[in-house]
């Protein structure tokens, strides 16, 4: 899969994952969000995942930190309730 790290309205870093055959400047149209952290493919392997790459046309690059940014949002339960 691709994701998207983008800067939400209050600073805030949002993921956004989606399938291999959307491009990452495609994706960057439909949200509303202006700045983007970082871009690259996530996959999982043995039990976690691994964030690489990015994308020469947005300027972005996955980075250490993507890992934690995306398993969190998996960890979350609805209404933000802990686990």
């Amino acid at each position: 899969m691709k994701y998207l790290i983008c800067e939400d309205f209050s600073g805030q870093p949002v993921p956004f994952l989606f399938p291999d055959r959307v491009a990452h400047l495609d994706m960057r149209e439909q949200l509303p969000y202006a700045n983007v952290l970082s871009a690259g493919y996530i996959i999982l392997a043995d039990g976690q995942f691994v964030c690489s790459g990015g994308d020469a046309e947005l300027g972005a690059a996955s980075r250490p930190e993507d890992v934690d940014c995306i398993t969190s949002f998996f960890l979350r339960r609805p209404g933000n309730a802990p686990l």
